[in-house]
C-alpha cells in the first residue's frame, strides 16, 4: 500500500509541477516529493529492491535540503 502511496505522490508532484500549479521553489513540491520516496523506499525494502531503496533515499534527502533551503531563506 505505501508503494501506491509514495507512486501516486511523485506522479502528482511532476503533474503539478508540469501544469504550473506548483514550483520547484515551494515546500508542497518537495513534500509531495518527500512522501513518494518513503512510500516507495519501504515498498523497495520490503521487495528487497536495494537499488531502489538508495534512489530514493537520495531523492527523499534531495528533497528535504531542499525545504531547508526555502525555510531558512523565508527566514533571512
Amino acid at each position: 500500500m505505501l508503494g501506491w502511496v509514495g507512486s501516486f505522490a511523485y506522479l502528482l508532484a511532476y503533474l503539478l509541477l508540469s501544469l504550473n500549479k506548483l514550483k520547484a521553489g515551494q515546500k508542497a513540491y518537495h513534500v509531495l516529493n518527500i512522501v513518494g520516496a518513503l512510500g516507495l523506499t519501504v515498498n523497495a525494502l520490503f521487495i528487497q529492491d536495494y537499488p531502489n531503496v538508495l534512489v530514493n533515499i537520495v531523492w527523499g534527502s534531495i528533497a528535504l535540503m531542499a525545504i531547508l533551503l526555502i525555510v531558512r531563506k523565508r527566514s533571512d
